[in-house]
């Protein structure tokens, strides 16, 4: 039985912690949720150019 009490006062405590937590409003999430899709395409742009030039580099070399 001292499990389930164990148990039932995690949960109590878990509530609890979750009431303090600093919730994002709706917009500030989405302004997030943007900058990071937009520096993820910037990041997998810049690394695909990289790899292009490289290719190209080593091509050349290896002829």
């Amino acid at each position: 039985m001292n499990i389930f009490k164990k148990g039932i006062n995690f949960l109590k405590e878990v509530k609890v912690e979750l009431s303090r937590v600093s919730w994002s409003t709706r917009q500030e999430l989405i302004g997030s949720t943007a900058v990071v899709i937009a520096i993820t395409f910037i990041i997998a742009a810049f690394i695909g150019l990289i790899d292009i030039f490289l290719s190209r580099i080593l091509r050349l070399v290896f002829r």
